[in-house]
């Protein structure tokens, strides 16, 4: 991915950071619950966490336990964050990367007021880049990760950082779009689709292999058979057309916000053709 791709990226989910998409929009809560979050969920956690950005629910299979380091890649608002806090409990510490600066400070405000009204003391958020951790050598015991890895230009650098952050048997749990067969040339080389999750993804059979490759055990990348053309139909809470337009919504931007290009990539092509959101799981040998 070039340098110039990589500034759109974070330039696309600046503007999802500031657009004030929230779980009190239905569509938005709606793209949450086709992958997995359930009401009790997303209501036990402040509303902006949830944009609607998800490909799954990594906190639902990562088997948090109280006092554990959990590291979420590419954290956003925090909603995963936020869900794992609760899981590892106060003993534990939840921590957030992401490389986009409005994310991190969503994040951190979002983490400000726990349930009992104070800043929450075990999650901390941290800029960075997912293949450059500023973590210590074996300090995690679980790495988890929701729709974010497909991004990373340098994938098998990713899987090496989240080997040596982990502690010897530990585990990551990652939510993720993965390829089943080659994507058409238009759509893999769309710029909109990269920045979409879909363009930049891999193969199952190659994401099984780089993590092997990075010494983990146990791998396994399951289809989780989740619809990912629910933004076509509207659940990414943003307007049809451009005359639907209300003053801060993501839609009738112009360039199109992360959601409209979202939305019109999955009405024109169907993306379960040929890629699916992915349950990705290994240990790293004790």
């Amino acid at each position: 991915m070039s340098e110039s791709i990589s500034e759109t990226v974070k330039s696309k989910y600046a503007q999802v950071a500031i657009s004030g998409l929230s779980s009190d929009d239905a569509g938005v809560r709606a793209i949450a619950q086709a992958f997995g979050y359930s009401r009790q969920e997303l209501a036990s956690i402040p509303a902006a966490a949830n944009m609607g950005l998800s490909c799954g629910n990594p906190t639902a299979f990562a088997h948090l336990r109280s006092g554990e380091v959990v590291v979420d890649l590419g954290c956003g608002g925090g909603l995963d964050v936020l869900l794992a806090a609760a899981k590892v409990g106060p003993a534990g510490k939840a921590i957030g990367i992401d490389m986009t600066p409005e994310m991190i400070q969503l994040a951190r405000g979002n983490a400000a007021v726990g349930p009992d009204g104070k800043p929450l003391g075990n999650v901390e958020f941290h800029l960075a880049k997912i293949d450059s951790l500023p973590l210590v050598d074996a300090s995690v015991d679980c790495v988890i990760s929701n729709c974010v890895i497909n991004l990373a230009p340098d994938k098998p650098a990713v899987f090496r950082e989240i080997a040596r952050v982990l502690k010897r048997g530990g585990r990551l749990a990652i939510s993720d779009i993965a390829l089943k067969k080659p994507l058409p040339q238009d759509v893999a080389s769309s710029v909109a689709a990269y920045v979409g999750c879909i363009a930049g993804a891999i193969h199952i059979e190659d994401y099984r292999r780089g993590l092997t490759e990075a010494g983990f055990a146990h791998v396994q990348v399951i289809d989780s058979h989740a619809d990912l053309n629910v933004y076509a139909r509207g659940g990414s809470g943003c307007c049809s057309s451009p005359t639907e337009a209300k003053p801060g919504s993501c839609c009738g931007e112009t360039p199109p916000s992360l959601h409209d290009s979202l939305a019109d990539l999955t009405r024109r092509f169907d993306v379960n053709d040929y890629a699916a959101s992915v349950k990705v799981f290994a240990v790293k040998p004790a």
